[in-house]
């Protein structure tokens, strides 16, 4: 069927009363007062553009009436669901509850999903192999961490302590070597004081020199004593201190392997504390009951999906997927005649621009019919142009529209 005969079917299938869609800026009609039409330029030109309108009216005509059609199925598909016996509706709405309230449900899953990220979600996915075992190789690589450094800590404190006692007793036994000097140098001189005295005035000093003799001796016996004890306690300090230091020596070995051990860890599974660790792994197990319960939801949605466009088609409805999308309207009959309510709208509007585009198109084909009619000298020239602009342009006339043109 041609544009004219598209035309005129349209307007057969006028529903409403309304008047023809035209845009303020559209002028009323088609005019040629301003132009020559016997300068072949600018009659061609303007012929041409009359072609070039009735090919863009053509298109958008088509266009929109693949557009009315649809929307006009969609609601013979709403009539033919209201027709439906009452046991098909129920069984209909049954499915339809069913896929909203999963729906329902799927969106508050996704609402409170937002548990941990993606790239979070697959770095754990990743190292799930090595859990929970991993976060148990970590967290007591950590807590013997700080046993390590509580020891190297103590050892630390216990050798500066034994440091301490050493410096005492080196201190101790130089005191006590003055103790014996000055001890026998008094001895030495009460011994020469005596004699002098002796010598002098002829006293018998012998009870003093016993008295200057048994208290160095028992003044340099003591400090001896001392002076032994020390050196056996010193050499006790020693022997500890290179105890501490090997035992430290050996405790830094630990404290380093497992710190190294523990930078290892850290990279590997790229965290900062076996805490963040246990944190992340913890979401990935309440991730993975969430995405679980959205995987079963979705073979249910998809289950019952399928089966109300099955029943859908058993019912002749021409275009069956679309109700999976506004289920709501086979359960709500509010829902049903708000969608009505706005295909109508839809189809109103597509009606007065179609009707806007028909006009334009039958204008155009007019002036050009009435050009040939009233100036016949140029119809050979006219029918040539129109042909020639048909063929670049791949348009398609309206039925009869060369004897159209020869009328």
């Amino acid at each position: 069927m041609g544009l004219l005969g598209k035309v005129k079917g349209f307007f057969r299938r006028k529903e409403e009363e309304e008047e023809v869609y035209r845009p303020e800026w559209e002028e009323a009609s088609l005019k040629r007062d301003d132009i020559d039409i016997h300068d072949s330029q600018q009659r061609e030109d303007y012929v041409t553009a009359c072609m070039e309108q009735m090919a863009e009216a053509s298109k958008e005509l088509e266009t929109l009436g693949g557009e009315y059609n649809l929307v006009t199925s969609y609601l013979t598909d709403m009539e033919e669901i209201e027709a439906l016996p009452d046991d098909m509706k129920n069984q209909l709405r049954e499915y339809a509850k069913k896929i909203v309230e999963l729906e329902c449900n799927k969106e508050k899953i996704r609402e409170k999903r937002m548990i941990m990220t993606n790239e979070e979600y697959l770095r754990m996915e990743r190292m799930e192999q090595y859990m929970p075992e991993g976060y148990e190789r970590l967290r007591q690589a950590e807590d013997y961490q700080v046993l390590v450094k509580k020891d190297l800590g103590r050892l630390d404190g216990e050798k500066h302590a034994y440091y301490f006692r050493k410096n005492e007793l080196t201190t101790s036994q130089t005191n006590m070597k003055g103790i014996a000097v000055i001890c026998t140098g008094a001895m030495m001189f009460l011994i020469v004081l005596l004699a002098v005295i002796s010598s002098a005035w002829h006293l018998d000093v012998q009870l003093g020199y016993v008295i200057a003799v048994l208290i160095a001796a028992i003044t340099l016996t003591t400090v001896y004593v001392k002076f032994h004890e020390s050196q056996k306690e010193l050499l006790r300090v020693d022997n500890a201190i290179n105890r501490l230091v090997l035992l430290q020596n050996t405790v830094k070995i630990r404290y380093v392997n497992n710190t190294n051990l523990l930078e290892y860890l850290y990279v590997k599974y790229d965290v900062d504390s076996s805490g963040e660790l246990k944190k992340l792994w913890d979401k990935y197990l309440a991730e993975n009951i969430q995405r679980e319960q959205e995987r079963q939801m979705q073979m249910d949605m998809d289950h019952h999906q399928t089966a109300l466009v099955k029943m859908l088609r058993k019912c002749r409805i021409q275009d069956p997927n679309i109700w999976l999308h506004q289920a709501e309207a086979l359960i709500d009959n509010k829902e049903m005649v708000e969608i009505r309510h706005g295909l109508i709208i839809r189809r109103q509007k597509l009606r007065k621009q179609m009707e806007y585009n028909a006009k334009a198109a039958q204008e155009a084909q007019d002036e050009v019919k009435d050009i040939v009619n009233q100036y016949p000298e140029y119809a050979k020239r006219i029918l040539e142009l129109v042909s020639g602009y048909e063929k670049d342009l791949s348009y398609q006339p309206t039925n009869n529209y060369d004897e159209d043109m020869n009328e």
